[in-house]
């Protein structure tokens, strides 16, 4: 739980910074279709980021290998659906749950109010229609 927690704080502390820095919002949606309107020096906190999220990512991989231990228990076919409809939900939501929930809803914006809402509330029900097959 304490990692949760060291995470979370991490995450709002890289947000507040960069809207207080740059005054981008920390949503990924937006940073990654930012990074593919063409290479542009003004968007190169874009790529940063990612960087960073991948090193990261592979620097956590080494040292703490226990996160990476998983199985996944449902098949490729329906892991590529929910990821295509998880996608289309970001572009139809015109954001994805970091951009609402995390930058969003500190900004009080009544979009992300309803977004994150909507994003809950079809996670709970995903999870108990799933649950019983």
């Amino acid at each position: 739980m304490i990692n949760a927690l060291i995470g979370g704080a991490i995450i709002g502390l890289a947000a507040s910074l960069l809207l207080l820095t740059l005054g981008r919002i920390f949503g990924i949606t937006g940073i990654m279709s930012g990074m593919f309107s063409g290479f542009k020096k003004s968007n190169m906190w874009q790529y940063m980021i990612v960087v960073g999220l991948i090193l990261g990512s592979a620097i956590t991989s080494i040292f703490m290998p226990q996160f990476f231990q998983y199985e996944f228990k449902t098949s490729l076919p329906l892991m590529a659906l929910a990821g295509f409809l998880v996608g289309y939900g970001t572009r139809l939501g015109s954001g994805c749950t970091s951009g609402h929930g995390v930058c969003g809803l500190p900004r009080l914006s009544i979009r992300s109010v309803v977004a994150t809402m909507t994003f809950m509330i079809s996670g709970i029900v995903t999870v108990f229609i799933m649950g019983r097959f």
